[in-house]
């Protein structure tokens, strides 16, 4: 029978020093063993594969080695061997999932009364101590907040949140991280080099993603590679034993994107079809895939990209290719898409749907960039093809000339970004008749009801239009409540027509309309809602939203 050790177990850490990535954990417990601040109850939580039972073996051999140096244990004593070869009996180890009954505790709180049999303490490591019931645990907890001088608990757990906070708080509770990336890979190639087997960086890169922050999980990808590739490790051959998706295609995306090349949809659907790849995992990798590229955009660094080292570069190259806002707009549009294709019965059909529209999305501008084009055209009428909705559209393409010397905005002088429509229309200022403004006022009425159309709009419906002098529009109304209704919007409305016309207009209310009504008012004439009414709002409540005067 063969003697092979799995790497998980034959690798496995024999001093806090050997922990890997959990410094955080191993630095506060060596402190402690060496100012004599040892707790009687020890929490360790985190994902698995993380080394939680490792870190509780070492201590529970720290605290009973006899020749411990600098927090550390000898591992060479007889009570270190004999903790490492199981066969100390005041080191227990539990399994709560098949121990997990009130009986079984009962047991365990008799046990504590007695003294180690060869070691300073007795320890009981209860890993997975989240399936005990809640009998065992409210059968647990004198003992736990009261044990005797001699023994130290430990608990390990993946599932914290299911613990009772009255186990919680009689514990220190320390929280092991997820391994990073980088410090699996060096791991792993430690490994392979005192192992005497070759294996690239591209390789553990798979390897260590698969892993997803677990060691343990990474050490037994590791075996199953090794023997797999029969001495001959190819990261092709690993990415199609391991079901994962080559990272290649992601870039062949990218690079459909730029290139506006079609093809590429319909040939990584069924590549994904053809392997028998997830597609969700595929979206989720291209949102990744972009993160990485905008990362490195903003940062000029691959710093904070998980990936093989022969990626890093590729990424930089993206810099120049897509602009920030771009990548946000690509990375929004992923990730709406993900939550339908995860709904979708026909997920290859939806997935070609997604990637032409990434394809057909076109490169964002910025505003700035935009007025500098107008600017440096002749005739604006090329530049904004499709005015925004409510806008004046002209019936003919205006030809003024911009002086493209003469910068449109000065940043200097505001910080405010007005909208592209109202800066190009307000430079043209157009020099509208009283005609054309008649023709046009239904559609401004309407622009405006989008915004005011409870009040200001209906008023508007009201009024005569009488001439167009400069830039004063002179008008009339039947009816006083739209007057009070115009002047408190006409601010409003001076700012509107320079959006709508390009011009400012100031509206002015006829001479002899008003006269009118002064006299209506002094004679008394108006109706009983409109009487002793000064206020303006009051106007707008009793004659246009039916409101009643109560004395």
């Amino acid at each position: 029978m063969s003697n092979f050790v799995v790497t998980a177990r034959k690798w496995r850490p024999q001093r806090f020093e050997d922990v890997i990535g959990q410094e955080h954990i191993t630095s506060t417990l060596k402190n402690a063993i060496k100012e004599k601040r040892i707790a009687h109850a020890y929490l360790f939580t985190g994902p698995r594969g993380v080394g939680k039972t490792t870190t509780a073996r070492i201590l529970a051999k720290t605290l009973n080695c006899e020749n411990r140096k600098d927090s550390e244990p000898c591992n060479e004593c007889e009570m270190c061997k004999s903790i490492q070869n199981s066969q100390l009996i005041d080191i227990i180890e539990i399994d709560a999932a098949s121990n997990r009954g009130i009986d079984e505790i009962r047991s365990l709180r008799d046990s504590v009364k007695y003294a180690p049999t060869r070691g300073k303490f007795k320890v009981y490591i209860i890993d997975e101590v989240h399936m005990l019931t809640k009998e065992s645990f409210n059968a647990f907890l004198k003992t736990l907040e009261e044990p005797p001088e001699h023994i130290i608990f430990i608990f390990a757990t993946t599932d914290v949140h299911k613990l009772p906070l009255t186990i919680i708080s009689r514990c220190q509770r320390y929280d092991f991280r997820r391994i990073q990336l980088d410090k699996i890979k060096e791991t792993l190639k430690m490994i392979a080099d005192e192992e005497n087997i070759s294996i690239d960086d591209k390789t553990l890169t798979i390897i260590a993603k698969k892993a997803d922050g677990a060691l343990r999980d990474a050490e037994s990808y590791f075996d199953q590679v090794v023997a797999f590739s029969k001495g001959k490790i190819d990261a092709e051959l690993v990415s199609q034993m391991l079901n994962l998706i080559d990272e290649e295609i992601f870039f062949k995306i990218s690079d459909a994107i730029i290139e506006k090349d079609y093809r590429v949809v319909f040939q990584t659907s069924e590549k994904i079809y053809e392997n028998g790849w997830d597609f969700g995992d595929f979206v989720e990798g291209l949102i990744e895939h972009f993160r990485n590229i905008l990362s490195a955009s903003v940062t000029d660094s691959t710093n904070t990209i998980e990936t093989a080292d022969i990626y890093k570069t590729r990424y930089l190259e993206y810099k120049d290719k897509f602009s920030e806002s771009d990548l946000l707009r690509l990375l929004n549009f992923l990730n709406k898409s993900q939550q339908e294709l995860r709904f979708s019965q026909n997920q290859k059909l939806k997935l070609e749907i997604i990637l032409s529209h990434l394809i057909a999305l076109e490169s964002a501008k910025s505003i700035s960039e935009l007025i500098s084009q107008v600017g440096s055209d002749s005739t604006v009428a090329d530049k904004i093809t499709e005015p925004a909705s409510g806008f004046y559209k002209p019936t003919e393409p205006v030809k003024k000339k911009v002086d493209s010397t003469t910068p449109i905005i000065n940043k200097t002088e505001s910080q405010e970004v007005k909208p592209l429509t109202t800066i190009v229309s307000s430079s043209l200022q157009p020099n509208f008749s009283f005609d054309d403004v008649v023709k046009k006022w239904e559609y401004f009425i309407d622009s405006i009801n989008t915004e005011k159309g409870l009040t200001l709009g209906p008023a508007l419906k009201g009024f005569n239009l009488i001439s167009l002098k400069d830039n004063n529009l002179y008008f009339s109304a039947e009816k006083d409540e739209d007057l009070n209704t115009f002047r408190l919007n006409e601010k409003y409305l001076t700012k509107k027509s320079e959006e709508y016309f390009g011009r400012r207009f100031n509206f002015m209310v006829s001479n002899n309309r008003t006269a009118r009504s002064e006299d209506k008012k002094s004679s008394g004439t108006n109706d009983s809602k409109e009487k002793n009414s000064t206020d303006p709002y009051e106007d707008i409540i009793l004659n246009q939203l039916g409101g009643e005067k109560i004395a």
